[in-house]
């Protein structure tokens, strides 16, 4: 079993926070797969369902960002689990709004809601990390990721929402590449090209061919004759 863990804050003034971008993937993955109804359990919200192969239980701590190991360690004592069946959606500062990286076990850079898994699983849990880009200022980041997205980032969010639904299945299953792939296809997915010109096209850039000339069956005679007419 796997245990997929979405960090934010709980509550209604916090539901489209940058923070929360965690929530948001929770929800969009319980949606499109079928999850039972979210209920209130280990200090959060709970839901059970499958993914891939594999039984999943998706949890959205409500102890607040900065307290959130409380509620994940509730529920890995509960189940059994160890932090590697562990895997955390969060909010990226460092990288660029859409981005998405996965790794497994590494440091919490100040993470808030990083700082609390450490303190009460160790470091040996995965995470998924959401860009959400930089505000470029230290001083500014609080402020930041406390706010809502804006309506020029609902496109990329929204697809990178469905990307990280699309390949939920592959990371249940431990195959990351699979599921970043998935969700690559969502972010930036290929342009159609065959790599070939159109036949108009190609006829337009054709130089044009001399066209065959016929035969002169004139007699020597005949071509001088023709000169004086």
């Amino acid at each position: 079993m796997k245990l997929f863990v979405g960090l934010g804050n709980p509550g209604a003034q916090y539901a489209n926070n940058r923070h929360n971008i965690g929530f948001m993937a929770l929800d969009r993955i319980a949606s499109d797969h079928g999850f039972g109804p979210f209920r209130a359990k280990f200090q959060g919200q709970i839901a059970e369902g499958r993914l891939g192969n594999s039984k999943v239980m998706l949890l959205k701590p409500e102890t607040f960002m900065n307290r959130s190991g409380q509620s994940v360690g509730e529920a890995l004592r509960f189940f059994k689990l160890t932090p590697a069946d562990v895997v955390v959606f969060h909010d990226e500062l460092d990288l660029a709004p859409g981005r998405c990286r996965a790794k497994q076990g590494g440091g919490h850079a100040g993470h808030n809601g990083l700082r609390s898994l450490h303190a009460h699983l160790g470091d040996g849990y995965g995470r998924v990390r959401l860009g959400i880009g930089h505000p470029g200022h230290k001083d500014r980041v609080a402020g930041y990721v406390l706010s809502d997205f804006a309506k020029a980032d609902q496109d990329w969010l929204d697809n990178l929402l469905r990307g990280l639904s699309d390949g939920a299945p592959a990371l249940a299953d431990g195959d990351t590449g699979k599921f970043l792939n998935a969700v690559a296809l969502r972010v930036a997915p290929p342009r159609s090209s065959t790599g070939q010109k159109s036949e108009a096209a190609a006829q337009k850039t054709m130089p044009s061919q001399p066209q065959p000339q016929e035969e002169d069956k004139r007699s020597p005679l005949q071509k001088l004759a023709d000169k004086f007419k």
